[in-house]
């Protein structure tokens, strides 16, 4: 392929750089024509490393998107250190738009006037092209979402009858492999420590309990145990309790925390208790949120892709908007989150 470099990339530069002529480059890029599959490949190729693939696409979706109506919980707005997933997946959608002059209509969910109907009614009258939701799972405001048929996009979230589009972590499949490398690093006898929120957390717990069932391990060793909320006192609280009723771990060796702010807590409860991770106990969280870099030792976590959720989202909607005679089905993306390995887990030797 001829490298081939312009400020301004159209048929011309792109049959240059595939070496193919200009109307097979027409053909390939509006499907007016069949192409063999060894030069639709090229052109196709030589159009994305010109950058003009992404170019078109995103011409296309500022012309389909021009507003939405984001409904929030109130929690996900003011910045402090314990709502960072929130305020960093909610931070990297709003430059996004802003990036793409898409105009946003805010909402707060969790008002007690707040009904599906009454999102409903808001969208049609501020006359924007789709809704965004964010950490929501009552059945009923979804139900009357979709019934509107206004498009919609969950986030970080489930529709337990897939009315509605929605984009979220692998909460469960990242959670099975947390648990699967703990075991690998010779753990055993595994504390997950999480307590009892939307569907989402309740997935991490069915990931930690996957790996024992796949590694043939007895769930007698997959200790669960409930803490009242995600706040670090709440998962301080909760260890503190474990460790004064089984007089110190019990046989753990690995902690799996829920979330990032539950981990802060367990490293808390486990410092007055005179215990070092990872010499005594290993560490795990579930987040990736900053503030695990900073602590002493630095957490390893699960890291969820925050930075690529809100844009996955507004490709949903741009793609239930453009589809909307068709009435697809709704589709469940789910994105794929790594293990960010730092100093507060250790192999058992």
């Amino acid at each position: 392929m001829k490298p081939v470099q312009h400020k301004k990339v159209g048929f011309k530069e792109i049959a240059l750089a595939a070496d193919v002529a200009i109307s097979t480059v027409s053909h390939v890029l509006n499907g007016t024509a069949p192409i063999s599959p060894e030069v639709r490949a090229r052109v196709l190729d030589a159009a994305g490393q010109l950058g003009y693939l992404a170019k078109r696409r995103e011409k296309a979706s500022i012309a389909v998107l021009r507003s939405i109506l984001l409904a929030v919980p109130s929690d996900t707005l003011p910045h402090n250190e314990f709502n960072l997933f929130s305020w960093t997946l909610l931070s990297t959608l709003m430059r996004e738009c802003e990036r793409r002059a898409i105009r946003v209509v805010p909402i707060e969910i969790d008002r007690p006037d707040i009904s599906g109907d009454r999102i409903v009614a808001q969208a049609r009258a501020a006359e924007v092209d789709g809704i965004l939701l964010l950490s929501e799972d009552r059945r009923d405001i979804l139900h009357d979402i979709a019934a509107s048929e206004i498009p919609a996009v969950l986030i970080n979230g489930e529709d337990h009858e897939m009315q509605i589009d929605s984009v979220t972590p692998g909460n469960r499949f990242a959670a099975r492999y947390a648990t699967n490398w703990l075991i690998e690093e010779g753990h055993r006898s595994i504390l997950h420590l999480t307590w009892e929120g939307r569907s989402t957390i309740r997935r991490r717990r069915d990931g930690f309990l996957d790996a024992f069932r796949a590694n043939g391990l007895p769930l007698d060793t997959a200790h669960i145990h409930l803490a009242e909320g995600f706040l670090p006192d709440q998962g301080e609280a909760a260890l503190t309790a474990w460790l004064a009723e089984h007089d110190g771990l019990g046989g753990v060796t690995a902690i799996f925390c829920a979330a990032d702010n539950l981990a802060l807590g367990a490293l808390a409860a486990l410092s007055k208790a005179g215990l070092t991770p990872p010499r005594d106990v290993s560490i795990v969280g579930f987040d990736g949120v900053a503030i695990g870099e900073l602590t002493t030792p630095a957490l390893t976590t699960v890291s969820v892709p925050l930075e690529h959720m809100g844009t996955a989202a507004l490709h949903l909607l741009e793609q239930r908007i453009v589809n909307a005679a068709q009435h697809p089905p709704a589709h469940r993306l789910e994105l794929g989150c790594r293990l960010t390995i730092r100093n507060s887990a250790r192999r058992l030797v």
